[in-house]
């Protein structure tokens, strides 16, 4: 096994931070940001290791030469980073520190997602430079002893189009901004399933719903083999608890699925109901009614005499609206619909960061912030959403969840009217959804008995794919 260029840095001096569906999008901009902050923020001897996911080796060397072009760019160009290095600042010395490897995931084969986590606990990666390099340190066979941030990004939308009808009558009814946030003209098919084990062939496996195994459940299934490097010891106390950041979305919804038919949402989910399904899970996580099901979920998949003492932190993130190629717009309707985009946030829209860069700054935030700055402001009972004001200034929003409210508090409206310590775009019901009804206490008892519910399934769901996965991978 080769030595790693972060063995010889205290612990507090690196980070480690993995991205799902990292080679293009939202992902990619999370990885390039995190590299960016990273580097202006942390001290000159830090080291930051970036770990995006892709579908495929080929993938996954594009991202990895990518981000080091990106990388080299900044270092080179960055004012900030000449400025604290002083007179003889040499861009190389800041590339040697950041470290980009990649292992390949497809959430929805469920083997796949055990073989990826299994290289990343137990196994090594690599990461080859060239030889003629001088910005970039060769990795071959190193270990990762930890992660510090999973960032689950990877996922899918399912829909096929635009269902035009209902765009003028969204424009019309409810105005510009609100139709573009919280948008119900997007056409997809439903039922679209998969078989979560296709190599196998000699036994009937259960059909999944491709959005939903790839939203939730493969990313649920791959937080919990990664348990062990994301769980801190009693010895690891000047390191925070690992982080789970689950990306949502600004628009989630039920679209008339009842969470007592579960099996409805394992094969037939849209994307909006994935997404309340993340919010649900990560919002009642540190829930006394949802912990045993939690800690289940947070012990390590082997337990050993040395078992660890904290476990990981579920936090919920969301970009705003953002224009990717998830939503599939030939090139004259993206260029269009960029630039309602921009009228919307001109309108005074606060959730429209629209480049993957700028919404990427609510899942970087999370990622970077000291478990101090965290723990103080309750961060893990509140959904962070990237948000702009007119200019395009990026920062971290609260978000009102339904059922939930911004943090889990009943709050009155005069409450609410009153902000302290909140100013301009920032203050939380800025940008608030219409027709969004205040939290009351009974709504927020209902939302705490549907966390259980989903919890439960959920867990009896990994339980029953588990036992099947260690069965297929026992005959192999």
């Amino acid at each position: 096994m080769a030595p790693a260029p972060w063995d010889s840095v205290p612990p507090e001096d690196t980070l480690f931070a993995l991205v799902t569906g990292a080679n293009s999008g939202i992902g990619f901009a999370i990885c390039q940001r995190l590299i960016d902050e990273y580097l202006t923020t942390r001290s000159l001897t830090s080291h930051l290791v970036v770990i995006p996911t892709t579908r495929s080796v080929k993938k996954s060397q594009e991202t990895i030469d990518a981000l080091r072009q990106h990388a080299r760019e900044f270092a080179t160009t960055s004012d900030i980073l000449r400025s604290r290095a002083g007179p003889n600042y040499d861009p190389r010395s800041v590339t040697k520190r950041i470290h980009i490897l990649s292992v390949q995931l497809d959430l929805c084969n469920l083997a796949d997602v055990h073989r990826a986590a299994e290289q990343l606990v137990n196994g090594t990666v690599s990461s080859p430079a060239n030889d003629n390099d001088a910005y970039f340190t060769s990795l071959t066979d190193v270990r990762i002893p930890r992660l510090d941030s999973v960032i689950f990004n990877a996922g899918m939308g399912g829909w096929t189009g635009l269902d035009w009808p209902k765009v003028f009558h969204n424009i019309f009814t409810k105005g510009l901004v609100q139709a573009t946030t919280w948008p119900t003209f997007k056409a997809a098919t439903a039922g679209h399933v998969v078989n979560p084990l296709p190599d196998v062939k000699d036994e009937k496996v259960p059909e999944m719903g491709q959005v939903f195994c790839a939203n939730v459940f493969g990313h649920y299934l791959f937080a919990h083999k990664l348990v062990p490097l994301l769980s801190r010891s009693e010895s690891d106390s000047s390191i925070p608890p690992g982080r789970i950041i689950w990306e949502s979305s600004i628009e989630p919804g039920w679209k008339n699925l009842e969470l007592s038919d579960f099996q409805a949402i394992k094969t037939n989910a849209a994307y909006e109901s994935t997404k309340r399904l993340t919010d649900v899970l990560s919002l009642t996580a540190t829930l006394p009614s949802a912990r045993p099901f939690v800690n289940s979920y947070l012990q390590p998949a082997t337990k050993s005499s040395n078992s660890p003492a904290t476990p990981p932190i579920l936090y919920l993130v969301h970009p705003g609206i953002v224009q990717t190629t998830l939503f599939p717009l030939n090139a004259f309707m993206f260029f269009w619909y960029r630039v309602v985009l921009y009228i919307a946030r001109w309108l005074g829209s606060p959730w429209h960061p629209i480049t993957g860069y700028n919404g990427a700054v609510a899942p970087v935030w999370l990622a970077l912030q000291e478990q101090e700055a965290l723990d103080a402001v309750n961060a893990e009972h509140v959904k962070w959403g990237s948000s702009t004001d007119w200019w395009g200034e990026c920062r971290v929003k609260k978000t009102e969840v339904e059922g939930w409210g911004w943090d889990g508090t009943v709050e009155t409206r005069k409450e609410l009217k009153n902000e302290k310590g909140e100013r301009g775009m920032g203050r939380k019901i800025v940008g608030r959804k219409s027709g969004a009804t205040d939290l009351t206490e009974e709504k927020r008892v209902e939302f705490e008995m549907l966390g259980v519910e989903c919890w439960r399934e959920m867990e009896r769901l990994r339980g029953e794919w588990e036992g099947r996965l260690e069965r297929v991978l026992g005959r192999k």
